[in-house]
């Protein structure tokens, strides 16, 4: 930000302080939450990291752009060896890797989506993973907002969390690096137009 002087901490070497993991937040009642998310994933992805992408409400039988594109770049990745890998899961739906695609039980899934993550985690599997709608889940109070935190502060390495969704809570943004509302000003919904394609999925 202009204006704001540049700080590096304490006994660290410059290239040090630029491997820090990062906290984001992207909430806000205004369009472009997850949007904001996926951009920033293809300058991860260019950079060579893997990404693992969890939507926590949405389907995966919904085939929005952002996940034909990462697709795409997965393959591209695996043919050639340019920018990294992409794994991608809808809760919608049922998780890939459950056997049971029943959704009645939201808390469960979202239990079963947040250990993955964690599994993943511990284990290093990713440099970015983006926790899409991930307000609802803490919301919803299907899983304890101090427990993610804990577990968030205990990850290994250089691992980087963006979480989006409306109303977050305030103590995920108390504890991000990088916290950011989007304020809705207008939207054609509001007229009661309809969505379009390329530009609300």
């Amino acid at each position: 930000m202009q204006g704001t002087p540049l700080v590096k901490p304490a006994g660290m070497t410059t290239r040090q302080a630029r491997l820090q993991p990062r906290l984001i937040v992207h909430t806000g009642d205004g369009k472009g939450k997850s949007t904001a998310a996926f951009g920033l994933a293809l300058r991860g992805w260019n950079q060579g990291w893997s990404i693992g992408v969890y939507q926590f409400v949405k389907s995966k039988s919904w085939r929005t752009g952002e996940k034909n594109a990462y697709e795409a770049l997965d393959q591209v990745h695996r043919e050639t060896g340019v920018g990294g890998p992409v794994e991608w899961h809808a809760m919608g739906a049922g998780w890939t890797w459950l056997r049971s695609t029943d959704t009645t039980d939201h808390a469960a899934m979202a239990r079963a989506g947040w250990e993955k993550v964690c599994e993943q985690m511990a284990a290093q599997t990713h440099d970015l993973y983006i926790l899409d709608e991930f307000s609802y889940v803490l919301a919803n109070g299907w899983l304890d907002a101090d427990e993610v935190l804990a577990t968030l502060a205990e990850r290994p390495g250089t691992q980087h969390v963006v979480m989006t969704g409306r109303r977050m809570p305030q103590t995920m943004i108390d504890a991000a690096d990088v916290a950011t509302e989007m304020t809705k000003l207008k939207h054609p919904f509001d007229k009661g137009e309809k969505g379009q394609a390329g530009i609300e999925w």
